[in-house]
């Protein structure tokens, strides 16, 4: 089954990592908002560790693509990467299809993470920048572990910054050190 290799971090300054992704030769992708609405039924994907969603990609100047995705629980590779199966499907049907089949199997929604990103690839590593309404802006670099350790490289962020926690760890560290509620979407969902 696919997986996925992943590391996070604060980016202390978006700017600049946007001038030094283009020194290193990215290659700019999508730009604008990414929804993630997660899906549970009755607490047993989150009991596993695992995740359900769909993905939304709106594109600034109208239209819409989604994946729908299933994450398995959260693991580490030797390499000490976040380490996770993962399943993706492009949903190209009508609108909320998707939305309506996961109801009909008894999934509803339980979380609603939005946030402005933009997408570059360097090599063969995928590199998103991410900016939520309230919280400090991360960055997350996906590929091999080579490619990973080359595109942490190319952002100029120390190496040592770099984690493969979680979201939900990201939020608890900027709780605790600004005393205020991240906030993960525009209708105020926290975690």
């Amino acid at each position: 089954m696919p997986a996925e290799l992943e590391l996070k971090a604060v980016v202390p300054d978006p700017e600049a990592l946007r001038g030094r992704l283009r020194t290193a030769g990215a290659i700019a992708g999508f730009r604008g908002r990414m929804t993630d609405r997660r899906y549970d039924r009755a607490g047993e994907l989150a009991a596993r560790d695992e995740v359900l969603r769909i993905r939304t990609y709106h594109h600034p100047h109208g239209g819409t693509e989604s994946v729908l995705a299933w994450k398995g629980a959260t693991g580490r590779s030797p390499e000490g990467y976040k380490l996770r199966q993962e399943i993706e499907l492009a949903v190209q049907s009508e609108h909320g299809a998707a939305e309506r089949l996961l109801g009909a199997l008894g999934y509803a929604p339980v979380h609603l993470i939005e946030r402005d990103v933009e997408i570059y690839r360097v090599e063969d590593a995928t590199v998103r920048l991410e900016r939520y309404p309230r919280m400090d802006p991360l960055v997350e670099v996906e590929g091999s572990p080579r490619a990973i350790e080359r595109a942490i490289e190319a952002t100029g962020i120390p190496r040592g910054t770099f984690t493969a926690e979680a979201l939900n760890d990201f939020v608890r560290r900027y709780e605790a050190r600004t005393g205020s509620r991240a906030q993960l979407s525009t209708e105020g969902g926290t975690w």
